[in-house]
């Protein structure tokens, strides 16, 4: 038998998580890792740049629910992941970032002293962008630390773990017998809910407001109950699309749209399950303040930050509404549509029903929408006709992802990425390989700016070596769209927005993958997309066409004035 290192216990925490996929690039100081891995049943997917190793890890969580890891070396490696860190931790994704640092050996006191890759505290650089930073100096103890942030990841609310090893501790021996464990968080099994029922009871008007809290728990099917006894609409934030597909009190579409934030505005009772309702979705807080608002979140404080709420259930999304179910139920509260059994049914005397019938209010914005905006709405009409229902749709922060993340119909749960919680650019090439490896059966489609797609270029080669599903659509308009959009929205001319870039299709061919351009986004591109789909090995389209933002992007946001809490 081989000798032991810290780096074994660090895999065999990963093995006993059911980790089976890493994401990294290997360095001086994380060789022993790499060594360790080579063994493993932990598959380790060498990335291109670090930034993408940890979008790949967030793309892999959010398309399984299973903890992303990626692996790192000291200083700027593991300084390229902040803003995919970043972006984990405003999206809730569950992340570890295993990184080494400089041996404890050089270190002295009060001082850099100029080691390679040194700084003056690498942890603090992480402390704003993740739920935990935990740094290990005895050898024995990584495999316990390792078990501790894979379950603290997972721990609601999710998010991202930062993970620090000195190189000369993860290299050093170690007595491998010990087991390993992790201690899992404790929550209350009864939420207390006395305080919000008189409020749902009393409510009239009521909305459901589902964010990706609830995605993430799975209420789901609590959820679907919970508007059918109230009889209330549901409306998503972008972290929860898919959530209650086929459901017929889903609404379907975003509040920015007038049709749809009116029925906000009708409500007399807001019940916000999983989110904190955030500033994108809700137009910098422009939606004004309900006059009740019931939150369920594992977290108080993220419930009330931005509206005032006159009950909260602390509590995971599952448990809060359960118990609000109960307490319904208890109540004898009779729901409307006794018979109904299926998201799929329809419940009855929905067009007697204070929001009036859902149907036609989807079909009245969708008619405005494509009045206003064919070609965008066509693009829309192919995706939704070509994607398959089981693909995952990864959008990045382009004009092209604005209308997907917004309008998009999403036939399940975790069937499309949006990087909304930090709103990054060059998110969904990388993400989309996480997606693709953790799903190989659904596969993915990367949709990209040419601007965003240049951030990780790189990743072809990924790609050209892993050989995932995936499909990579690059939207070319020449630039950053919504910049330019923004420019000339504020009357400047365009600067620094029209973009040199490259031959996509020969640079995509140059690694080995199959690839062509089309003009424009019309019957051409959706011929071409279904090809490259049914084609199980990755490839690369382009589609030379410019799309105008939809409503959803700040400078077209139909409410004005000062948030509800100014």
């Amino acid at each position: 038998m081989g000798t032991t290192s810290a780096a074994d216990l660090l895999v065999r925490a990963l093995e006993d998580a059911g980790v089976r996929v890493a994401f990294g690039l290997p360095g001086v100081h994380s060789l022993p890792v790499w060594e360790a891995l080579r063994t493993s049943r932990v598959r380790m997917v060498g990335v291109r740049h670090e930034q993408t190793a940890a979008y790949a890890a967030d793309g892999w969580a959010r398309a399984g629910g299973e903890v992303g890891v990626a692996i790192v070396t000291t200083g700027p490696g593991l300084a390229n992941t902040a803003a995919a860190v970043g972006e984990a931790w405003a999206s809730g994704s569950p992340l570890v970032v295993v990184a080494t640092d400089v041996p404890l050996a050089l270190r002295r006191a009060g001082m850099v002293g100029g080691a390679l890759h040194e700084a003056a505290d690498q942890r603090a650089m992480f402390s704003g962008v993740t739920k935990a930073t935990v740094r290990v100096e005895e050898p024995s103890d990584v495999g316990h630390a390792a078990a501790q942030a894979l379950t603290a990841a997972l721990a609601a609310p999710q998010g991202p773990v930062l993970l620090e090893i000195p190189a000369d501790v993860l290299a050093a021996p170690v007595d491998g017998g010990e087991a390993i464990s992790a201690d899992a968080p404790v929550y209350a099994e009864t939420p207390d809910v006395d305080a919000a029922l008189p409020h749902l009871l009393a409510a009239e008007r009521p909305l459901i407001w589902a964010g990706g809290g609830a995605l993430r728990a799975g209420a789901g099917p609590a959820i679907g109950e919970l508007a059918r006894r109230l009889d209330a609409p549901v409306l998503t934030t972008y972290a929860a699309r898919g959530l209650l597909a086929g459901h017929p009190l889903l609404v379907e579409l975003p509040p920015h749209l007038p049709e749809v934030g009116d029925l906000w505005d009708r409500a007399d009772l807001v019940l916000a399950v999983g989110s904190d309702l955030d500033g994108m979705t809700t137009m910098n807080w422009r939606l004004p303040q309900p006059p009740r608002l019931v939150a369920v979140n594992v977290d108080g404080a993220d419930a009330t930050k931005n509206y005032r709420a006159d009950a909260v259930v602390t509590a995971d999304a599952v448990l809060g509404c359960e118990e609000l179910l109960e307490g319904l139920e208890d109540a004898g509260q009779d729901p409307p549509g006794a018979g109904y059994a299926s998201p799929a049914c329809e419940l009855p005397g929905l067009e007697s029903a204070w929001y009036g019938d859902l149907a036609a209010v989807r079909a009245a914005a969708r008619r405005r929408l494509r009045a206003e905006h064919p070609d965008e709405l066509a693009f829309l009409d192919t995706m939704a006709r070509v994607v398959p229902p089981d693909a995952i749709v990864v959008a990045d922060m382009c004009v092209a992802g604005y209308w997907l993340a917004g309008f998009h119909p999403v036939p399940g749960e975790r069937r499309l990425q949006y990087p909304m919680g930090w709103g990054t650019l060059g998110y969904a090439l990388p993400a989309a390989i996480g997606a693709a490896l953790a799903s190989p059966s659904r596969g993915a489609v990367a949709v990209c700016g040419d601007g965003g797609f240049l951030f990780a270029c790189g990743e072809l080669a990924t790609i050209a070596q892993e050989r995932p599903p995936l499909t990579v659509v690059i939207v070319d308009d020449g630039g950053y769209g919504m910049l330019r959009y923004d420019q000339r929205h504020a009357g400047r001319e365009p600067s620094g927005v029209d973009l040199v870039g490259p031959d996509h299709v020969a640079l995509a061919a140059s690694f080995g993958l199959t690839a062509e351009r089309v003009d424009g986004l019309g019957d051409a591109f959706g011929e071409a997309l279904g090809r490259h789909i049914a084609d199980p090995r990755p490839s690369v389209l382009v589609a030379r066409a410019a799309l105008t933002p939809p409503p959803t992007t700040s400078p077209r946001w139909y409410r004005t004035g000062p948030p509800a809490w100014a």
